[in-house]
């Protein structure tokens, strides 16, 4: 059944004139007492006669200086393996934890020698390049920006250099973007900066590029413009294949407002960004005809037919059977997983008292992508991170699920030490990584069922009970519901119990409110 919810009564965060309250940056330590305790650090919280006047550290500079302090933090972790860990010895760089794909693959596929990715086949077993485009090209760069002379140990160490350099920035621009998705919240923008799973694993690889491109893409979502949203997601799933999961959340959320304009140009956008990238190199013409690369589609079909692998529910499974599931079995059951999941998210959304923030619907459509892959490397981690700071901005929640990531990453390095040592038996053994991959898949379980939790009693999510509706949905943010089902179509029958103060009817004005 569909109708129109009631509106909801919601406090407001101060005894104060809406237009002070829209103008008033949230203060974390006021409403967080993780956030309070870890302020005596630095003085304390934020006293409630504080002004907030322009000032050149502004939050926004704040974090983006921490952010970058942190990345340089999680380069120095990885020094030990640029001494030599990375060339020398088989399980030195999984002993200190600084493992790399980097400077691995700059000789191993083909960057050193100048082949050009999807075109020229490589030596060995991966004949071409497994990455999506964009961030093949992104490697190719940094390939020109790497001096040629010298030892290819050299080059390697140079190569990881100019990598971790534009991975910098691209985490400056992650942390520019989520401080102001939601602009009366620019100090979540910390949790992303200060999360200890993003400066460990920042320069395992090139995610954080898609990363970045994503959080931009967000970013323009949440004011209201619609195409670059759908240019920047297109050019993010170019690089990565994730991003392209959040059209879902946004398809359910615009049905429900009603704004299936703006969710058709986001669409279209987001096609027509990916194919100006991929055609020049998907499509291939010869005598016969046109046809299709096979070095573009090797990311797909190594995909496809990659088995069973690191940190997934999966892998416990085929090491606890007598006979593990075949790599087919795996992909349909997966895929099964995933499709239930996107349902689920899907129900929730057309369901829900109110209609969900889309940070929170975006979040858990990504975990959802992580806790059923068949594989789950450890950078996969900065997928969430940007993602779980604004669908639930809460210190004790967020550093609970990083401290498990953390564990995971500390595990599966140890979990490598221990197989590449032979006899020496040196790390962790196949139980005791069996036990921080389960850490793993309980912690974004953990983080999943909280966020549920919010959708479903949205009096308890933090950025709502402040007084916001949805910051980062763009035109969904006070817009009014046109398709709901369920309970949601009937006025709800329990009010919440809220603090003393004043409260706002959604979708009437201030004038109203205050009437």
């Amino acid at each position: 059944m569909c109708g129109m919810p009631s509106a909801e009564m919601t406090p407001t965060s101060e005894h104060q004139p809406p237009s002070v309250r829209e103008r008033e940056p949230v203060r974390p330590t006021k409403e967080d007492e993780v956030a309070a305790a870890g302020s005596e650090l630095i003085g304390g919280p934020v006293g409630r006669r504080v002004l907030f006047t322009a000032s050149w550290w502004g939050p926004v500079r704040v974090i983006v200086l921490v952010a970058l302090g942190m990345f340089a933090l999680g380069m120095v972790q990885k020094f030990p393996c640029y001494n030599g860990g990375w060339f020398f010895g088989a399980s030195s760089q999984y002993t200190h934890a600084c493992y790399s794909d980097i400077p691995h693959l700059y000789q191993g596929r083909g960057f050193a020698d100048g082949l050009v990715p999807y075109f020229d086949k490589l030596p060995g077993d991966m004949e071409y390049l497994e990455y999506p485009v964009l961030t093949g090209v992104f490697m190719e760069v940094a390939s020109w920006l790497t001096p040629g002379n010298g030892s290819i140990q050299h080059q390697e160490k140079w190569y990881w250099m100019v990598n971790a350099g534009m991975l910098m920035a691209c985490t400056a621009v992650i942390a520019v973007c989520i401080a102001r998705t939601h602009r009366r919240r620019p100090w979540d923008g910390l949790l992303v900066a200060l999360a200890p799973a993003f400066a460990l694993t920042a320069t395992i690889n090139w995610d954080l590029f898609a990363v970045a491109l994503t959080a931009a893409a967000m970013l323009m979502w949440s004011r209201g413009r619609s195409l670059a949203f759908g240019v920047l997601l297109g050019l993010a799933t170019a690089a990565k294949l994730y991003p392209a999961l959040l059209l879902g959340p946004l398809l359910i959320l615009c049905w429900r407002a009603g704004k299936w304009r703006e969710f058709g140009t986001a669409v279209g956008a987001t096609v027509g960004a990916w194919l100006v990238v991929n055609l020049p190199v998907m499509v291939m013409h010869d005598s016969t005809g046109f046809h299709i690369r096979e070095g573009w589609a090797k990311f797909y079909t190594f995909s496809q037919e990659r088995g069973v692998d690191f940190g997934s529910i999966w892998l416990i499974l085929s090491q606890r059977m007598d006979s593990p599931l075949t790599t087919d079995t795996v992909n349909t059951l997966a895929t099964a997983l995933m499709l239930l999941a996107c349902l689920g998210v899907g129900a929730l959304g057309l369901t829900a008292p109110r209609r969900p923030r889309f940070a929170q619907l975006a979040f858990l459509v990504v975990a959802a992508f992580i806790l059923t892959n068949k594989v789950y490397s450890p950078q996969y981690v900065l997928w969430l991170i940007p993602l779980a700071a604004l669908a639930r901005p809460r210190w004790r929640d967020f550093l609970i699920w990083q401290a498990c990531e953390v564990a995971y990453f500390l595990g599966i390095w140890m979990y490598l030490a221990y197989t590449t040592s032979g006899d020496a038996h040196k790390g962790l053994p196949t139980e005791g990584y069996q036990l921080a991959i389960a850490v793993h898949l309980l912690g974004t379980l953990y983080l999943c069922v909280v966020v549920v939790r919010d959708i479903l009693m949205p009096e308890r999510d933090v950025v709502r009970r402040a007084g916001d509706d949805d910051p980062s949905g763009g035109v969904l943010d006070g817009a009014e519901d046109v398709f709901v089902l369920g309970a949601a179509a009937h006025p709800p029958r329990h009010a919440a119990h809220m603090a003393e103060g004043t409260y706002v009817k959604w979708g009437t004005t201030a004038d109203d409110a205050s009437s």
